[in-house]
């Protein structure tokens, strides 16, 4: 071979190489179409993409539950049951502070995770104090269900509050209507009564 065929040959080979990325032949390929940077050859020095961890799909949104909250609590009367300053945690924790009398036991502790579309449920565990009727108590359970405005600046949604005593027997039932307001740095106290 003549050393220019031989550079000739060459070149062809480094041409056809280079191209094979880029070539799909398509055959006995499914119907789907691939997408081109499945498929592309990287070039440049590798880099690191930041990931997103949670699955993307539609159940969830940009807005978060997560901060500070005026929360009021109604029974099905429409009365007060509870009226608090509440915080939800990013790490799916949530505290309360109750307007009701520290001896009572006006703070608890919760848990929480999103189960839809702006939608949250929330397990408080109080310990010791007093339930609404004044009876003395070794612990409850209030539940929520709750859905975020899609604003994200306020929340609505229903409550059950079991009541148990020293030896683990339930109380009272109670249930009803939760409203919530997010506090934010503009927020001033006198809105909160």
């Amino acid at each position: 071979m003549r050393s220019g065929n031989w550079r000739l040959a060459l070149a062809a080979l480094a041409l056809a190489t280079a191209a094979i990325p880029e070539a799909v032949a398509q055959c006995g390929l499914s119907g789907k179409a691939l997408k081109p940077t499945g498929w592309k050859q990287q070039t440049g020095d590798a880099y690191l993409v930041r990931a997103l961890l949670a699955e993307a799909n539609d159940d969830y949104d940009a807005f978060s539950i997560v901060g500070m909250w005026h929360v009021v609590f109604t029974d099905s009367s429409g009365l007060v049951f509870d009226d608090a300053v509440v915080q939800w945690h990013a790490d799916g924790t949530e505290i309360m502070n109750s307007e009701r009398p520290a001896q009572d036991g006006n703070f608890c502790l919760g848990v929480w995770k999103q189960t839809g579309l702006r939608k949250y449920v929330l397990n408080h565990i109080p310990w010791k104090g007093n339930n609404p009727t004044g009876q003395p108590q070794d612990g409850a359970q209030p539940l929520e269900k709750v859905t975020l405005s899609p604003g994200g600046n306020s929340y609505t949604g229903t409550y059950t509050f079991q009541p148990y005593d020293q030896n683990g027997n339930a109380g009272p039932l109670f249930t009803g209507a939760i409203s919530a307001t997010r506090i934010t740095p503009e927020t001033p106290f006198s809105s909160l009564l």
